[in-house]
C-alpha cells in the first residue's frame, strides 16, 4: 500500500514555484513531479550521488515543468551585481520575485551557515531597501532578512556548480488552467526521456545513470566512503531522493499509472532505508539496499515505454 508523505523536506524551488502561483498552486509533489526530478539516478562525475535523473539541474527541467503546470515566467540573468540589484528592485514593483540559484552557505539566517558549502537554493525575494532584502526562504525562514551584500555573494553562486550568476524569475502569469492529473500526465513525456538518459547535455566527464549508478554507489560505499560524502547522503540525497520518488507515486496513481506507481513506491522504500544504516554506519546494509534499487530504473523505464 502506497501511503502519501506531508512534511517537510528540502524542496525548496517547488515551494518557490508555490509561493509565486499563489491561490492557484497545485500541490507540491504535483510541482516536484512536473520538474521530472524523481526519474532516474546519478553519479555525478562518478563520485557524487543525485537520486535525480542522469544529467539533470534543477535548471534544465524548470522550463518544461512551467509549461506542464500551465505556467510562464520571464527569466532575467546578469554579470553585474549592481546591475541586478537594479533589475531586481524593477521586478519587485510588480511583486514577489523568484531567485535562484543561489549558494546556501552565504545565507546566515540560517544558522551554521558561515560561508560557501556548495549548496545550491532558491528562494522568494518580497522587499529590498539600502541594506537588506526580506525573503521567504523555503528551507523555515519566512520573511527573514539577509544583509545585501550577503544577499549579493549568494545569489552570485560561483560555487554551485550548473549555476548562472544573478538568475531570478519574474511576471509569473498562468496560462493555462489545469486539474492535477492533466498536469501528471504533461508531464509524463519529459519524464520518460529523462529516465531515458535522453535529455542530458553538458555532463561531466565520469557521470553514470539510474542502475549503473546505483551499483557503482554501493562499491564505493562498500570501499570506504569519506564524511563528506556520508554527509551529503544523510542530510540531503537520501532524504530528498526518497521523498521525490513517493511523490512521484502519488501522482502516477492520480493519473492511473498504478504498475508505475507501484515501482515508483519500491524506489521510495528502497532510498528511504538507507537513512538509518547510513547514519549508524552499517554501510553493508547500505549497499545492498542499492543494489536492490539497481533494477528497478529499468523495470520503471519499461513500463512508462509501454504505456
Amino acid at each position: 500500500m502506497h501511503i502519501p508523505y506531508a512534511g517537510s523536506g528540502p524542496y525548496c524551488y517547488a515551494n518557490s514555484f508555490a509561493m509565486m502561483f499563489g491561490a492557484n498552486a497545485p500541490s507540491i509533489g504535483v510541482v516536484e513531479f512536473a520538474t521530472s526530478s524523481a526519474f532516474g539516478m546519478q553519479l555525478v562525475g562518478g563520485t557524487l550521488p543525485f537520486f535525480d535523473p542522469y544529467g539533470w539541474t534543477p535548471e534544465a527541467s524548470f522550463n518544461d515543468a512551467l509549461a506542464a503546470l500551465g505556467w510562464r515566467s520571464e527569466m532575467l540573468r546578469n554579470d553585474d551585481p549592481q546591475a541586478a540589484l537594479l533589475a531586481l528592485s524593477t521586478a519587485l514593483a510588480d511583486g514577489p520575485v523568484w531567485i535562484g540559484p543561489v549558494e546556501m552557505g552565504y545565507l546566515s539566517h540560517q544558522p551554521g551557515m558561515t560561508g560557501p558549502i556548495g549548496a545550491d537554493h532558491y528562494l522568494i525575494v518580497a522587499e529590498i531597501d539600502d541594506h537588506s532584502v526580506l525573503m521567504h526562504d523555503p528551507q523555515g525562514y519566512p520573511y527573514a532578512r539577509l544583509p545585501i551584500s550577503l544577499f549579493l555573494k549568494a545569489w552570485q553562486a560561483e560555487t554551485v556548480d550548473y549555476a548562472s550568476p544573478f538568475t531570478m524569475r519574474s511576471g509569473f502569469r498562468q496560462i493555462e488552467r489545469k486539474s492535477e492529473r492533466d498536469i501528471i500526465l504533461s508531464a509524463m513525456p519529459a519524464a520518460r526521456r529523462w529516465l531515458a538518459m535522453e535529455n542530458a547535455v553538458h555532463v561531466p566527464p565520469g557521470t553514470i545513470g539510474n542502475g549503473e549508478a546505483a551499483e557503482a554507489l554501493a562499491e564505493v560505499i562498500e570501499r570506504g566512503m569519506d564524511d563528506d560524502l556520508r554527509g551529503h547522503l544523510i542530510h540531503f540525497a537520501v532524504r530528498v531522493g526518497s521523498r521525490r520518488a513517493a511523490d512521484a507515486a502519488t501522482c502516477m496513481i492520480k493519473a492511473g499509472y498504478d504498475r508505475a506507481a507501484q515501482i515508483l513506491d519500491r524506489q521510495a522504500r528502497l532510498i528511504g532505508a538507507l537513512q538509518y544504516p547510513l547514519v549508524i554506519r552499517d554501510d553493508a546494509t547500505a549497499a545492498a539496499g542499492l543494489r536492490s534499487l539497481a533494477p528497478t530504473y529499468g523495470d520503471l523505464l519499461h513500463v512508462l515505454s509501454s504505456r
